[in-house]
């Protein structure tokens, strides 16, 4: 993982400790708000009890109490509970303010996360969701023994695409292949815009001959699109090329291989095509 990737991401651990810090110290706060509001209403009850039955404790614990004061304990006791409502209304006030601001915070945070991972143009997942996520799904398969079809796949002739119809149109063939892309691959399986024209699927717990279904899923799928022809004068075509990771394999190996095969698949394409020409 590059050294770039590894400190935002520490950035991003740091953030989301401290957010749950501040959570942590408002639930605290709110219990002891909780705690006063509960010490106060056991004192005012004592209180209140003391008034109301003066025969019972005031002559026991207080024999020279004057009952002349009767009045001013009343009005004391009264004023005591409205200026503790109020302190109690805005102390909620101000935690609830606090608690909504945290998880909008966190929400964006989140939010700004899952787009950091994600291809603005194809809104498939980037180079950094895979440096990130995918090294977790490695680690599953090789503790269940699962294996995985990594499968490279290539945008023939794109940089004539670019020349042809501009950069524009040139993007928008980008945002198709990623629809196609999505169309055809089941959704536990993870598409990567590996860079330009590039694409990564990872195929989850799949063996070749399942990949070999995908790959014909992805050809059906490529004829649909073509026959609906919504880039007039465009014909897409694709390379693949497909290796498995098992466990114990290397990550950069099963890479290169199927890059490997996605060129020869690619070579042979284009002799067809000069074939068929001729």
């Amino acid at each position: 993982m590059p050294q770039e990737v590894r400190d935002e991401a520490k950035k991003q651990l740091e953030e989301q400790m401290r957010l749950r810090h501040q959570v942590q110290a408002l639930e605290e706060r709110d219990f002891q708000l909780w705690s006063i509001v509960i010490l106060v209403a056991l004192v005012m009850g004592a209180g209140i009890a003391g008034l109301v039955m003066p025969s019972v404790l005031w002559h026991v614990y207080f024999l020279r109490f004057n009952g002349h004061y009767l009045p001013q304990l009343l009005f004391g006791l009264i004023a005591l509970v409205v200026l503790f409502n109020i302190y109690v209304i805005k102390q909620r006030l101000e935690l609830r303010h606090t608690r909504e601001e945290l998880v909008l915070q966190m929400v964006y945070n989140e939010a700004a996360e899952r787009l950091s991972l994600v291809d603005p143009l194809t809104d498939t997942f980037n180079r950094r969701y895979m440096d990130q996520v995918i090294a977790k799904d490695l680690s599953r398969a090789e503790r269940q023994g699962i294996d995985l079809v990594f499968l490279m796949i290539d945008v023939n002739d794109f940089k004539s695409v670019n020349t042809r119809f501009g950069h524009i149109t040139g993007d928008r063939i980008l945002v198709e292949v990623g629809q196609v892309l999505k169309q055809t691959f089941r959704a536990s399986d993870i598409i990567i815009r590996f860079g330009g024209d590039e694409f990564l699927v990872m195929l989850a717990d799949t063996d070749e001959k399942s990949a070999e279904h995908a790959i014909h899923r992805l050809q059906r799928q490529l004829e649909r699109w073509n026959a609906s022809t919504p880039i007039p004068g465009y014909h897409m075509s694709l390379s693949w090329g497909s290796a498995i990771y098992s466990k114990g394999s290397d990550l950069k190996a099963v890479l290169e291989a199927a890059d490997h095969k996605m060129y020869e698949h690619k070579a042979a394409s284009q002799k067809g095509a000069e074939v068929t020409r001729g």
